[in-house]
């Protein structure tokens, strides 16, 4: 997209199950598809009540969700299994990973809330006063648990999410 004029911003990025593709999302929910990444639509062009700030893919279906910063999800043939969207949230969600086991999806709030669709809950730092705010999440590839990541490099591993270091 480089030279390319964009209405607004690219704010993730996620590829395609083999890794032959990618697909990237902007700030108004715009798509933009490379490779083998399938466009199954986009929000772009549609008004949002927040900025979309993340996209993952959906390995079961080849399809993708969009997530707003107030919790609100886009299913792109992918299965919608709830949001926050329309929720009041102390803190903006900033992340989400997909539950390879169950097909489900965790988001995660700046305070490190997390928010469970059809995937288990294994714990946050919701409750905690966190030196940085998370900025981040990623699923344990079993999905059997899930890490943050803050703004200063810490790691918040939950479930059998192994901790293997940080940079705070």
């Amino acid at each position: 997209m480089a030279g390319q004029p964009l209405n607004k911003p690219i704010v993730g990025m996620a590829a395609t199950p083999d890794g032959k593709g990618y697909w990237l999302v902007a700030t108004d929910g715009g798509l933009f598809s490379f490779g083998d990444a399938a466009f199954h639509g986009s929000m772009g062009g549609t008004h949002l009540n927040q900025p979309i700030n993340g996209i993952t893919d959906d390995p079961a279906t080849g399809g993708y969700w969009m997530v707003a910063s107030d919790g609100g999800i886009f299913a792109f043939n992918a299965p919608f299994q709830g949001s926050m969207g329309g929720s009041h949230l102390n803190k903006p969600v900033v992340g989400m990973a997909v539950d390879l086991a169950t097909n489900g999806y965790w988001l995660v709030a700046s305070d490190g809330g997390i928010f469970s669709f059809g995937a288990p809950f294994f714990g946050s730092t919701g409750n905690l006063s966190l030196a940085q705010p998370i900025v981040g999440m990623e699923a344990a590839p079993a999905g059997n648990g899930y890490r943050f990541v803050a703004a200063d490099g810490g790691i918040f591993c939950f479930g059998a999410s192994g901790f293997h270091g940080s940079a705070a």
